[in-house]
């Protein structure tokens, strides 16, 4: 029979200190940021290492940098705190009898195009429940929801392999978008290779990711030579002459300056993504319920 090895003691202080470190570019700003003396977290950090029996930090000098074999900790790390805040905000709930916060991350094209209606509606529903919104790149708003600072995200789902760890999210699809491809006015585009240069998302997008699969699956030359996360910017680009680009067809042929018709690339999965094995407020559910009934 194999031995279980005992659970190590942490604290949540002590994953709190690991994340404050990773979001902070030095040490004393980690230390402020958490209300602590940059002694006393070198100190918990130590202790943190004590009980894994592991080094998660080089020293460079006096400087410590995270290891990357640390990764699963500070993974690990990230859903403890976003879980226990869950648990946190439902315990103050049951206390106070308050309805509670919902704090919402979008992408530009859910909180401008898809949703934007289905959000009014749901504010008139229930005043009583404060919406916070944040629009962000999907990249982004993954990471702010598995750090706690989002309760519920709508995002491009992030492609196979390219998110660490198993995913500790649970997604529930919405739509399919189409990306076409889209040059500048004038520009031959019968056949990829005449494609390019190219304005696209910054490296990091989870767009991005699917965009330059396709582009080399398609045998286009991958010359970029400016990035923005705004579409608008992106199409922008276009119409000065500035490159190609790859944009969701609802952003690029919309509005009062639309590019001309492009050829489909791709389509991408747009998601609902919700911590796995949190406590959600009633309302959190509601919205959820709501947003897939509007697309459905």
């Amino acid at each position: 029979m194999q031995t279980v090895p005992p659970l190590p003691d942490l604290t949540i202080r002590q994953l709190e200190y690991l994340v404050a470190v990773d979001d902070e570019a030095t040490w004393a700003r980690a230390a402020d940021s958490i209300g602590v003396s940059p002694s006393a977290l070198s100190q918990g950090l130590a202790e943190l290492e004590r009980r894994l029996g592991l080094t998660l930090f080089d020293r460079d000098g006096r400087r410590r940098h995270l290891r990357p074999s640390a990764q699963p900790v500070l993974i690990h790390a990230r859903q403890v705190l976003g879980l226990t805040g869950d648990l946190a905000r439902w315990a103050d709930r049951q206390r106070t009898g308050a309805t509670g916060t919902v704090r919402l991350g979008m992408i530009d094209a859910a909180a401008v195009l898809h949703f934007p209606d289905t959000l009014r509606e749901f504010r008139l529903e229930r005043p009583e429940v404060d919406v916070l919104l944040r629009v962000a790149p999907s990249a982004q708003l993954v990471e702010w929801l598995l750090g706690g600072e989002l309760d519920l995200v709508v995002c491009v789902e992030p492609p196979a392999g390219r998110v660490a760890g198993s995913r500790p999210f649970e997604l529930t699809p919405l739509l399919t978008e189409e990306l076409a491809v889209y040059g500048p006015p004038g520009a031959p585009s019968s056949h990829p290779a005449e494609w390019g240069p190219w304005v696209l998302y910054p490296r990091g997008s989870h767009t991005r990711a699917l965009i330059v699969d396709q582009l080399r699956a398609h045998g286009a030359r991958l010359e970029v030579v400016a990035e923005s996360h705004q579409p608008d910017v992106l199409r922008e680009m276009v119409r000065f002459g500035t490159g190609w680009t790859v944009l969701p067809r609802s952003q690029a042929e919309l509005g009062d300056r639309p590019l001309d018709h492009g050829p489909t690339l791709l389509t991408r999965q747009l998601v609902i993504a919700t911590r796995r094995g949190s406590v959600h407020d009633p309302a959190l559910d509601t919205l959820r319920e709501r947003l897939v009934a509007a697309v459905t």
